[in-house]
């Protein structure tokens, strides 16, 4: 079949693969990373075990979402050089700041803070511990900022010239590079949807542990966050969705023409579904807003906008052909994205409202399990999305924008590699199928694990945490060698304001069933006891 002898489609095909299996876990990592700082901060405050406990629930999560997501990035970043060659040797003057830096500054900060969310419980205070949770996720959304940087400047280049033999893009200015005319409104976009998706996680793993009963305590608190963040993050979608439709309109013509259907110049309707005739060149649909779409990009109902047939006749987009683009599939991938957004919406405001009055979520088996299932939602808009804006900018792979600098443009078929075959390609993509299965159903069932587990306390699970070591007598209390000894010493014998006897007393809390303070908080709660005894002591010489 002519498909499996089509190199740059299978390149494209391969790279679209790892990409959207990466991006998989990207808005799982950035969206739960915001859930995670939000229950550490909780944690923080209230110094309840219970909140301890589900921070580390989140902490378990994150991690395992973490991992494999920096793993399936590096793939990616392997076929620059393999399968697209040619096209790394064009951007490669504009693409290696950002790449880098997203290396240095973001996912250098991510890693090592997450290192602390590991193993740092108990070596670091709890104030520098929970922004050490904000950090982990402060720099997921410094790293999606430079690789958005790096894509949005092949939907918009800028800040750069072609060569003198017209084989690679020359930077000229960083800054312009950086924020080109699409950075802003692609970012706000596109962070906006991961943390719609990292909400309604959190919103289904609440639902899920409604209707088994277990962790309801939990699950209602869960519930709560995920419905606040969600709400927000939906309605801020409303504001970066259009402008993002409006820099398409002033940057991206062919694109938005694909969007909707448009062969031929019009003002053009707003349609819920449709279906695009390609053949005879027509968008077949049973209703439409007339002038809807142009309302959405320009705020008037009466502006009319370039379709493909007329844009294929200029000079600066006469390399594309209008019957090879895939017109029908950018339409109906940006429709299903708007239809995705009506029921995370929806979605949004039955849980919130319901979470709210009175916990009635609760008791409403019916959307217990559509919050369980939600998280399709926001899946499906991120990446039919994702197809709209990189399959939309077809047949180029840097797409020539109104305001990009002249000649500044690349064509897929002429972006990849002369020295790779169909059956290498053809090879490679089956591995990565398998490869890739066995690393989901491994993601699936360790958090899976996570969730049938859910929020325990460690103490409960028979960990004590570590504590100084007093010898019996020698600051008047006993060694807690068993409960009762431990109990009886505690109530029999004053404790000393040190570190070490509050540690003891933690000890004892724990044989006792309690939940103490860790180490740092609970050495401040020594020192403020120590200050009150003191203080009182002097007003009673006085």
């Amino acid at each position: 079949m002519e498909i499996f002898s089509d190199v740059v489609l299978l390149s494209r095909f391969q790279f679209a693969l790892t990409v959207a299996y990466h991006f998989l876990f990207v808005p799982l990592s950035i969206g739960l990373g915001l859930i995670l700082a939000i229950n550490e901060t909780r944690y923080f405050r209230t110094r309840d075990q219970k909140d301890a406990a589900a921070a580390q629930f989140w902490v378990k999560v994150f991690t395992a979402t973490f991992a494999i997501g920096v793993a399936t990035g590096i793939t990616m970043e392997f076929s620059f050089g393999t399968n697209w060659a040619n096209y790394s040797r064009f951007v490669g003057d504009i693409f290696g700041a950002p790449l880098a830096a997203e290396a240095l500054f973001a996912f250098f900060l991510e890693s090592v803070f997450l290192g602390v969310l590991l193993f740092g419980r108990k070596k670091v205070s709890p104030r520098f511990y929970m922004v050490s949770a904000w950090l982990v996720w402060f720099g997921s959304c410094l790293s999606a900022l430079w690789i958005l940087i790096a894509n949005s400047w092949m939907q918009t280049p800028a800040g750069g010239v072609l060569n003198a033999d017209g084989t690679e893009a020359v930077i000229t200015d960083f800054f312009a590079a950086a924020f080109n005319p699409s950075i802003f409104a692609r970012y706000t976009h596109t962070v906006d949807a991961l943390l719609i998706m990292g909400a309604f996680c959190a919103i289904a793993v609440a639902g899920w542990y409604l209707l088994k009963g277990k962790h309801t305590e939990f699950a209602m608190k869960t519930m709560r966050i995920g419905a606040v963040v969600g709400i927000i993050t939906s309605c801020l979608m409303i504001v970066f969705a259009h402008s993002s439709a409006v820099v398409v309109y002033e940057e991206q013509p062919t694109k938005l023409a694909m969007m909707e259907g448009m062969y031929d110049s019009e003002v053009p309707p707003l349609y819920a579904i449709g279906i695009v005739d390609e053949e005879n060149q027509e968008v077949l649909a049973p209703f439409a807003i007339p002038g809807g779409t142009s309302f959405l990009a320009t705020g008037t109902w009466d502006t009319e906008y370039p379709g493909l047939n007329q844009l294929a006749e200029t000079e600066k987009y006469a390399d594309m052909n209008v019957d090879e683009l895939p017109v029908g599939v950018v339409f109906q991938s940006y429709h299903i994205m708007v239809a995705m957004y009506g029921l995370i919406m929806l979605t949004s405001i039955l849980v919130l409202i319901f979470t709210f009055k009175g916990g009635k979520i609760a008791k409403m088996r019916w959307l217990q399990w559509l919050a369980v299932l939600s998280p399709i939602w926001p899946f499906i808009a991120i990446q039919t999305g994702w197809i709209t804006a990189e399959v939309g900018r077809q047949p180029w792979v840097v797409y020539p924008s109104v305001t990009g600098p002249e000649g500044v443009e690349l064509l897929t078929a002429d972006g990849v590699s002369v020295s790779v075959s169909n059956w290498e390609l053809l090879l490679t993509i089956a591995l990565f199928i398998v490869v890739y299965l066995i690393l989901l159903i491994g993601w699936c069932r360790v958090v899976g694990r996570f969730i049938k587990e859910g929020p325990v306390n460690p103490k409960a699970k028979g960990q004590v945490p570590m504590v100084a070591t007093v010898a019996p007598g020698a600051d008047g209390a006993a060694s807690a060698d068993n409960g009762d000894a431990a109990e009886a010493a505690a109530d029999e014998t004053p404790m000393p304001k040190s570190f070490a006897a509050t540690e003891v007393k933690a000890v004892a809390e724990v044989f006792d069933g309690k939940d103490p303070l860790p180490p740092f908080a609970a050495a401040e709660e020594a020192k403020d006891a120590s200050a009150a005894n003191a203080s009182t002591d002097q007003e009673g010489r006085e």
